[in-house]
């Protein structure tokens, strides 16, 4: 098996001409650049991500002698396809997180959670609600949803704020890069042909010690080493938002987790089923279809509007304006998702691709190391995780093959831990999480970005471990 995984490497070396030339070189130096240029777009003359990557395209273009015309075509094709396979599962993610926050889901499992633990086991329930949360929500709609009851429960129980606000962001941070259905994660698996529920499964796995280690076991270092307050300002300006739905009726607990549950288990029974009872019967084709992400998500979002909306006594127009609500602040995210899957077009339609396989034949590095460093590397750059998924997935699909193995699934783990790979100033998560814990950019340094590095190397550590037991 080992052999299985280097020979993609050196059949594309052999096809892309055998021995490294000076056009290989140029390849890899106009990538060098055209990221380079993004990176300076975003953080020197602030432009938006979509602008950026679309310049950065247009370098990489010409430099690499493709001419305009041809990466054009190259990006728009690899936009369209980006968006085709994953731009619904985003738009119904974010309605899925407006339905349930809007509903008092949230608070629901928060309250229950929280009331039935001890000051020392803080951390661990919020890192497990922070997770739980983040499983259908992006990481950001997910922070916003934690900040209150992380403040109000450091001010309660005279908890350090920053021991409870690591586990947090380790919680929201790794979901959102290993597992389905968040963007990078969804985006890797259609590159990689890796099977969905295997995907899904593998990254439930990883990350249960990431989130430890990461997460309440860091958070209880470093709280003794940096001390932060949030904003009092911003911090009573969220606490009464999270208590203006106090009057409405709120799901039970039951209800809140099993609607974020629903489309897990739906995508984790097609993968059991195709595992176990491997063939052709009526239940696998059943199960296939049910556990489709696009069809998972699409029957989540409806239950949710029938158990989170009218069974609450919501009529049809107010759960059609939430549902409206949730899909405008999932655009942005769209266009950088989009953006980012036409700039690994091009990376790949210019022979970049084939000239880092052919390195990396020549160097013999492993394949899941191989997309964990494209990943860092590429986060380093640009400070998009999401970016960084979709471009080093991208790179890495031709060594893959069409196999829809687990060895593809742990590549698509080992690229999402890559991208998650020191937060720094370049990353919108990074001021968020500096801006509602009221930290410098030191302290931000030490415990956002260190905890967000915890989480790459340990999923990196994963994913070459399940690899020895199961390839």
């Amino acid at each position: 098996m080992h052999q299985l995984a280097i020979s993609p490497l050196r059949s594309l070396a052999a096809s892309s001409g055998g021995a490294w030339t000076g056009h290989d070189s140029l390849l890899l130096g106009m990538v060098v650049a055209a990221v380079a240029l993004i990176v300076l777009l975003i953080t020197l003359l602030d432009f938006h991500p979509l602008i950026a990557l679309i310049a950065g395209t247009l370098v990489l273009g010409i430099g690499t002698g493709m001419g305009l015309d041809t990466a054009v075509t190259s990006f728009t094709t690899g936009l369209g396809s980006t968006m085709g396979g994953t731009g619904a599962l985003i738009a119904l993610g974010a309605v899925l997180g407006k339905l349930l926050a809007d509903s008092g889901a949230v608070d629901r499992i928060v309250d229950t959670l929280g009331s039935r633990s001890g000051p020392r086991m803080l951390p661990w329930t919020m890192a497990l609600i922070a997770v739980i949360i983040g499983l259908p929500m992006f990481f950001e709609v997910g922070l916003v949803l934690l900040v209150p009851l992380i403040v109000v429960m450091a001010k309660r129980t005279s908890t350090p704020l920053v021991r409870l606000a690591v586990p947090a962001l380790a919680g929201l941070g790794t979901l959102h890069a290993f597992v389905p259905p968040h963007p990078g994660p969804l985006v890797a698996v259609t590159a990689l042909h890796a099977n969905v529920g295997t995907t899904l499964g593998l990254g439930l796995i990883a990350a249960v010690p990431t989130v430890v280690v990461a997460g309440p076991l860091y958070g209880r270092f470093i709280s003794r080493h940096v001390q932060a307050e949030a904003p009092e300002q911003l911090v009573n300006s969220l606490v009464v938002d999270a208590a203006g739905e106090e009057g409405r009726r709120r799901p039970s607990f039951g209800v809140s987790v099993g609607v974020i549950a629903l489309p897990v288990v739906l995508m984790l029974a097609k993968a059991v089923a195709d595992i176990a009872f491997p063939g052709h019967a009526w239940y696998n084709s059943v199960l296939d279809f049910l556990g489709t992400p696009l069809i998972a998500m699409f029957l989540t979002v409806l239950a949710a509007m029938a158990l989170l909306g009218y069974a609450l006594g919501r009529n049809r127009s107010e759960v059609r304006s939430i549902v409206s609500a949730g899909l405008p602040p999932a655009a942005g995210i769209l266009l950088i998702v989009g953006a980012g899957g036409g700039f690994k077009q091009v990376i790949v339609d210019s022979g970049v691709a084939a000239a880092i396989g052919k390195a990396a034949s020549e160097a013999n590095i492993p394949l899941l190391l191989l997309g964990w460093l494209l990943a860092v590397l590429i986060r380093l750059a640009t400070g998009s995780a999401t970016v960084a998924t979709t471009t080093a997935a991208g790179i890495m699909a031709p060594m893959i093959g069409n196999t829809g193995s687990v060895e593809a699934s742990l590549v698509v783990l080992a690229v999402g831990a890559g991208s998650l790979f020191f937060s720094h100033v370049n990353d919108a998560g990074f001021w968020l999480s500096k801006e509602y814990f009221g930290m410098s950019v030191a302290q931000n340094l030490k415990t956002w970005s260190v905890l967000s590095t915890l989480v790459a190397v340990c999923g990196l550590v994963m994913a070459l471990l399940m690899r020895a037991v199961l390839v």
